[in-house]
């Protein structure tokens, strides 16, 4: 089986949990290609894949438009499709996201088989401690271990999605009109910029160029947040969104937190998150 995973990611938790998933079935002896969405990239050949594996971050329990933009491009067709995503919460509103992928992949005639869900730190709002990432990671590894059988025998579940998850995602697509406008008054810190153009390289979205040896932000931004994540100096100011802003990679590596260690935002959720998992794990290995 030739799989395709199409992933739009800012700042690489999608990335990387794509690429987890693809080792996962490349070591059961399927193909595996990964294809980023990005601005300017040549639409991929997606007859010749079996299989798509859609993915993206959930930006405030809706789709970003990039993923969105790309679902759109795609030629009609009946082969399987999954969604995959990354979200920083285990909220099932996240549930939401995938309405309008599933709405457009229907209507141009394929089978979305099934979603897959993964909670990976936040790059915006607050930045989680090592021992959080560490035990995200560990529990996104046990979800792909079992999805990964779920797509080898080209089975799957779509997510039930209520008039609440539905109510709240539609008031919050505010941010797909917004982002662009407020993307556009996005600006580095003088003191700090050294003019590197990593920003630039970085977004998916083209909306950054650089102008006399700084960033100049445009209107196409989608919140993706890989400007100011990743910027090696800490540079980029996100406008309205400053106080939330979270700069640097996390290193997924470390000693896992304990459930009392949980950050205190969301703890009950994170933890139920983190024991429905584990035990799933326990479960699978007992069979």
């Amino acid at each position: 089986m030739k799989v395709l995973f199409a992933v739009f990611s800012g700042t690489g938790n999608t990335r990387r949990v794509a690429q987890t998933f693809a080792e996962g079935l490349t070591s059961l002896g399927h193909l595996t290609e990964l294809y980023m969405i990005k601005k300017g990239a040549p639409m991929p050949e997606v007859g010749q894949y079996d299989v798509l594996i859609v993915g993206y971050p959930v930006h405030a329990f809706n789709a970003p438009t990039a993923l969105i933009s790309f679902v759109k491009e795609l030629p009609a067709g009946e082969k399987p499709v999954y969604l995959l995503r990354t979200s920083g919460e285990p909220s099932k509103l996240n549930d939401a996201s995938g309405i309008t992928p599933r709405r457009i992949l229907t209507k141009k005639g394929y089978s979305v088989k099934g979603e897959f869900t993964y909670v990976m730190p936040y790059n915006i709002i607050f930045r989680h401690s090592d021992g959080m990432v560490s035990r995200m990671w560990r529990a996104a590894c046990l979800r792909i271990e079992r999805d990964i059988r779920t797509v080898d025998t080209l089975q799957g579940e779509l997510r039930k999605v209520g008039p609440l998850r539905r109510s709240a995602a539609f008031v919050l697509r505010i941010e797909h009109p917004a982002m662009p406008l407020i993307g556009k008054t996005f600006h580095v810190a003088k003191d700090k910029c050294i003019g590197c153009g990593a920003c630039a390289k970085l977004c998916p979205c083209g909306n950054i160029r650089m102008v006399d040896g700084r960033p100049k932000f445009g209107i196409h931004c989608v919140g993706c947040m890989g400007c100011s994540f990743s910027c090696p100096q800490d540079a980029v100011r996100i406008s309205l969104l400053n106080l939330w802003r979270v700069n640097g990679k996390y290193a997924f590596t470390g000693e896992p937190s304990t459930d009392e260690e949980t950050c205190r935002y969301l703890h009950g959720m994170y933890n139920r998150y983190f024991h429905e998992t584990e035990d799933m794990a326990l479960r699978t290995e007992d069979l």
